[in-house]
């Protein structure tokens, strides 16, 4: 009887034990969700990190934002993963969730998670006349603005007056990127998107650079009014591009034309040209 009782409990132990593995196979816990910077900007990539608990291995840990899915590193400890969501443009809404599939085959997903990328408001001082191009055809004449700054300048009501006259306005889906060129091509309306006005290599003249407010942000300009008052006095002719080198901070100097591009490494001083 005695051997009979023994092999009951064992039987009875086996099965309990049994039991309880059984009780502890389920999801994994999401204890925490992190993102950090909590407010982006368009520059700046966002790193997402989960913290998890339970029994269970983890698997994976997907972070998935629009329609990608990314595998998140692990810690080692096995209970903290971390993926990262790349720049995205300025004013976009950002969705994210995580999923968690541990060894036992169980999956969880957290809740959704929202940001919206920011950008700080356009600093204007960042804006600049670039280089100026007066000796081509009228097709070919060019006015090119560059962007200091590390944000994209939107350009909808930019304004360029030439000899104090409304020349040209930027309308909306015209930007500059950040360290980038754009390129406003063509005088006397020779082109969509040029400016109105001529401009003549080898006169006097102003370019004056506008924000939308009005403000005054740049200037180019190439000796000063005649005796009567007004622009384009006779002046030795330029058959090379004025520009800023290096490029948004430099001074004027005369080099070989680079549209919509870097300007040149160096060039050659014209004493008519105001700094």
């Amino acid at each position: 009887m005695k051997k009979i009782m023994l092999v009951l409990a064992a039987a009875l132990f086996t099965l309990t034990g049994c039991v309880k593995d059984e009780v502890y196979k389920g999801p994994t816990s999401i204890d925490k969700v992190a993102f950090d910077p909590a407010a982006p900007t368009s520059v700046t990539s966002v790193t997402v990190t989960v913290t998890v608990s339970g029994i269970q291995a983890v698997t994976t840990a997907t972070l998935k934002f629009g329609n990608e899915a990314q595998v998140m590193t692990p810690d080692n400890s096995g209970k903290m993963f971390k993926g990262t969501i790349p720049a995205m443009p300025d004013g976009t809404e950002v969705s994210f969730t995580i999923t968690i599939v541990n060894e036992a085959n169980f999956t969880t997903v957290s809740d959704p998670y929202t940001y919206k990328v920011g950008d700080p408001a356009t600093d204007w001082t960042k804006l600049k006349l670039n280089e100026v191009y007066g000796a081509g055809a009228d097709d070919e004449k060019f006015f090119e603005l560059y962007n200091a700054s590390d944000f994209t300048i939107k350009l909808t009501g930019v304004t360029i007056n030439k000899d104090e006259g409304l020349t040209w306005t930027g309308i909306d889906g015209e930007e500059v990127p950040a360290h980038g060129f754009f390129a406003i091509v063509g005088g006397k309306g020779t082109t969509p998107r040029g400016f109105s006005s001529g401009f003549s290599a080898k006169k006097s003249v102003i370019l004056e650079l506008f924000a939308p407010d009005g403000t005054k942000v740049d200037t180019f300009q190439r000796g000063d009014k005649d005796e009567s008052g007004a622009w384009g006095a006779k002046l030795p002719e330029i058959t090379d591009s004025w520009q800023r080198i290096p490029d948004g901070t430099g001074n004027w100097a005369i080099a070989s034309p680079t549209c919509g591009e870097a300007n040149a490494a160096s060039g050659t001083d014209d004493p008519d040209v105001k700094q």
